[in-house]
């Protein structure tokens, strides 16, 4: 498998690409690269797709946040496929089924290449899955007679769009795309079911449902109804904190030995294993719905969309709301127990995640190590040999790995049982550590602004 990229060269140089800038954008274009995807994206999620029947409107919120959809719109599959093709090819570089070395920069083009073709296929295969393959009653949407093949193609565009924006972003403007999508789709999320106003048939937003009972005198169920919000509060300070919490490994510099200092943060593993088991734990729901006709395969999935879901009460209330409403009777019981299996879950897949993430995406103590050796760092007081500063770091990076994923998961599981009446927890936790990474780099691109020979010192042009 060792040329297995060489041999898709011919195919990969077919597929176009966002021009790198040659030199570093000013803050100011890449602000208004980034808010043109932004809105790119939010008009996207307002394109309803042509072909589908009227009976096809199958929700699920937990999916949509994750993968940043809009299901029955253009973007009903969202960043499914450009994470799932990250995470096959990482687990399949990292498990050693396909060689390269990612330190060699025409291998990274090649490889960044093949997770783009891989994208671009799990577009088509994931619209396909959405629609059941065609089966009617099966999947989360349903095409009318002889236009299965149209609505794929519709499915297809809008996430290759959706790539394409990515690049963008991450190109010429701040942040990630696909982070940029997530926050946008939850920030959007939230403050419609906040302050959306009364429709119809008289539901309103969760601001206008507190005041009314103000109104009537019922301060419990205000209160009730307040306590989702006050959640989403603590969630954004609790993260903020935690961003901040660091041990300093110290650090001598060059032939001098000026002294410096090496953080590992609480969230070194960042927010990227709730992303990883999130979005394993939204295909699962997606396959108990394609599965959902098939005796034995419905029975093993159904169980696993169960253990892998948060409970809600009442069809839409957290699981917090339904036990200060209802109190302890058999239906919230089994919701309890259900909440204690899936955050169980969540923290395990976050561990393992996390272990993952950290040795593929180059931040293990060997390869932290070996990066500080190349630019002049060593341990103070100990020569300077990389096999040493890998023992020192292993005290730290893989603990600390292990707590941040235990961490997140926990703050994760926790949020989706008391906010999910209004937001998902989960999307409440990327939203906030997306958000904060976006002012930090906010704040480096606006220093640069200021400071341009500090671009070489960030490794900009």
């Amino acid at each position: 498998m060792s040329g297995f990229f060489e041999r898709l060269d011919p195919i990969l140089k077919l597929l176009p690409e966002v021009r790198r800038p040659e030199t570093t954008p000013t803050l100011k274009t890449r602000l208004i690269y980034s808010a043109l995807a932004l809105i790119l994206f939010f008009a996207m999620g307002q394109v309803a797709l042509i072909g589908l029947t009227g009976e096809s409107e199958v929700q699920s919120e937990a999916l949509q946040t994750i993968l940043a959809s809009d299901i029955g719109s253009l973007i009903t599959v969202g960043i499914g496929p450009i994470v799932l093709a990250s995470i096959i090819l990482q687990l399949l570089v990292g498990g050693g089924f396909l060689k390269i070395d990612l330190s060699i920069p025409e291998n990274k083009a090649r490889f960044t290449a093949a997770q783009k073709l891989l994208a671009i296929i799990l577009s088509f295969f994931e619209g396909a899955a959405f629609l059941g393959f065609g089966v009617q009653g099966v999947g989360f949407l349903t095409a009318a007679p002889g236009m299965f093949l149209f609505v794929v193609l519709q499915i297809a565009v809008g996430s290759i769009i959706l790539m394409y924006l990515d690049e963008l972003v991450s190109k010429w403007g701040i942040g990630s795309g696909i982070g940029l999508f997530i926050a946008g789709g939850v920030s959007q999320g939230f403050f419609w079911q906040v302050f959306r106003p009364a429709d119809a048939f008289g539901s309103a937003g969760r601001i206008f449902t507190i005041g009314q009972a103000l109104l009537e005198g019922n301060a419990y169920q205000a209160f009730v109804g307040f306590l989702p919000i006050i959640f989403v509060l603590l969630i954004f300070l609790v993260i903020v904190f935690a961003e901040g919490m660091h041990v300093n490994i110290p650090i001598a510099m060059g032939q001098t030995g000026a002294g410096g200092r090496f953080p590992v943060k609480l969230l070194y593993v960042s927010n990227m294993p709730v992303i990883l088991a999130a979005a394993l734990f939204a295909n699962i729901q997606l396959w108990a719905a394609i599965t959902q006709s098939i005796p034995v395969a419905n029975t093993i999935t159904s169980g696993l969309a169960w253990a892998t879901s948060y409970p809600q009460v009442g069809g839409g209330f957290s699981l917090l709301e339904g036990l200060l409403t209802l109190g302890i009777t058999s239906s919230t019981g089994m919701e309890v127990l259900q909440a204690l299996v899936y955050i169980l879950l969540l923290v395990g897949a976050c561990v393992v995640f996390g272990r993952f993430w950290i040795e593929l995406g180059g931040q293990g103590s060997k390869a932290v190590s070996e990066q500080l050796d190349r630019s002049g760092m060593s341990i103070p007081g100990f020569r300077r040999d990389p096999r040493i500063m890998q023992k020192v770091l292993d005290r730290y990076i893989p603990h600390v790995t292990i707590l941040g994923s235990i961490f997140v998961g926990l703050l994760a599981g926790l949020s989706d049982i008391t906010t999910a009446s209004l937001v998902s927890g989960t999307g409440v936790l990327l939203t906030v550590g997306i958000v904060y990474r976006l002012y930090e780099e906010l704040a480096k691109a606006q220093l640069m602004d200021l400071h341009p020979a500090l671009k070489g010192f960030f490794g900009e042009k």
